[in-house]
Formats: C-alpha cells, structure tokens, sequence
C-alpha cells in the first residue's frame, strides 16, 4: 500500500507501538493524527515527526465517546480524508481477579474493547469517503490463550480478535480491510516498566521489539492478511495452551522458571547500569 498523502489516526500513540508506528507511517510520507492522554509526550514525538510530514495530535481518553466523534471531526477538517485506523491505545492491570479494583476490571475492558469497537464504527464511514481504507487493531497473543492473573486482558483481547475477524467478514466485499496484529510480550513500557507486576511466565517469551510490531501494522495494511501473530514461537505455545489445557498447566512450572531468571537477569543489568 503506498502511504505517501494517506492519513492515519493512531492512538496510544505518543510511546511504544503506536510512537514506532508513527514513525513508520511518517518515513513512508502519511499524514498523521496521533491520539493519547499525555499532550506533552504527543507534542515531543510531533515534533520530532514534522520534518519528515504533516502531524496533528489529539489529546484525549479514548473511553470518553464524545470525544472519540470529536477526533473524527477533526482529523477531517484538517486533513480532509481519513485512510487507516490504528486501534493500538490500551490498558493492562494485572492481578487475580479479586483482588484487582473494580474499577481498574471495566478500565480494562473499556480501553482495551469498548473504544476500538467505537471508533471502528466511527471510522467507517470516514474510510468510505476516501474511496475505502483499512482498520489495524492492535491485539494480544493473550487473547488466544487463557493465563492465570490476567483473566479480564485475556478477554478484552479476545474479545477483541473476534471482533476483528468479524467485522473483516461483514466487510468482506467492502473497500474497508480490518485486521489484526498480535504480538506476544513487547519490549516497551508497558511491561518494563512494572517488571514486578508483570508475570514471570511473561518473561519466558521472547520479546519483540515495537519496531518489528510497527512493521507489521504498515504491512498489513497493504497485504491480503488479516491477521499476524508474532513471534511465531510463541503463537505456537497460545495455540497449544487453548487446545490442550493440560499441557499448558504442565509446561507452565517450566516457562515460570525460565521467566524467572529472565527478570533477574533483566534487573541485574539495569542495577549494573544504574549511575
């Protein structure tokens, strides 16, 4: 898909997969309309990118549903067409379910399914006008697999992936793409910087960058896929683990230990490194 004039509305877009996708999109000459919380983090990465082509940002929660039709009033007027989607914001907080706040329990599926199933509905119309367009949402290999202390994520993104999949079928004779990218775990914040909260089993994975995620959001939107898992190891072990619950209980001890000298040794470093 060539990129060059399109514009792309990211969200969770001010660090980690939606800065690098960000910064792909902008290499490859789209126009972009980055959306989080942080205005500052926004502003800075906006910055950095406007040499390169035309960014707008778009400070917001993207629960707040008068919000989400604001964002699509403004990405037409500036720009005056909408042509991809990213669906990447989202929120994870981990934790047995009882002891997880309730509040934190509805953030979750508010950020992680609620919003993109909104402004996907909001885009549509948007895409048609620019003669069709693509949806990527940004999924989780977790939502493939069961996994202890994360149960309400596990279902958000499940949530999510059947939604994606479903509407790619409502849309199969569209000139609207909707897709799905599921990493395993990311090298970003949003496990490195909890490393206490995050679980060991996460750990025992390897970890894709946000670039190599990045890659495969501008690819998708321009191949005949509708969804890519990455890496494919792990997508391996998220299949196994669904279709054999015994034997993802029984690997698990395992792959917690692993992930457990993988943390350490994570820690290590960084307290090595520390002035």
């Amino acid at each position: 898909m060539i990129f060059k004039d399109k514009t792309v509305i990211i969200t969770g877009g001010s660090e980690g997969i939606g800065a690098a996708a960000a910064r792909g999109f902008a290499e490859a000459g789209a126009n972009l309309l980055l959306v989080a919380r942080n205005r500052k983090k926004l502003e800075a990465l906006a910055q950095e990118l406007r040499d390169k082509t035309r960014v707008e940002i778009f400070a917001m929660d993207v629960a707040d549903p008068d919000a989400s039709v604001d964002l699509f009033k403004k990405a037409d007027y500036d720009f005056g067409r909408i042509d991809i989607l990213v669906n990447n914001a989202g929120c994870h907080e981990r934790g047995p379910v009882e002891k997880v706040e309730a509040a934190e329990l509805a953030r979750m599926v508010d950020v992680n399914l609620r919003a993109p199933i909104l402004l996907s509905r909001l885009a549509l119309p948007y895409l048609r006008d620019a003669g069709g367009g693509v949806i990527v949402n940004v999924g989780s290999l977790y939502g493939r697999t069961p996994a202890p202390e994360q149960a309400a994520y596990c279902a958000t993104k499940a949530g999510l992936r059947f939604f994606t999949r479903a509407l790619a079928e409502e849309l199969r004779n569209d000139t609207i793409k909707v897709a799905l990218v599921a990493p395993g775990p990311v090298d970003t914040g949003f496990i490195m910087d909890n490393l206490d909260r995050a679980s060991d089993l996460t750990f025992s994975q390897p970890m894709t960058s946000a670039a190599e995620v990045a890659q495969a959001i501008l690819d998708i939107c321009g191949n005949n896929r509708i969804e890519v898992s990455m890496p494919k190891s792990t997508a391996i072990i998220a299949n196994l683990n669904y279709v054999f619950p015994w034997l993802g209980r029984f690997m698990r001890p395992f792959l917690e230990r692993k992930g457990a000298r993988v943390k350490a040794e994570i820690k290590a470093r960084r307290k090595a490194a520390a002035p």
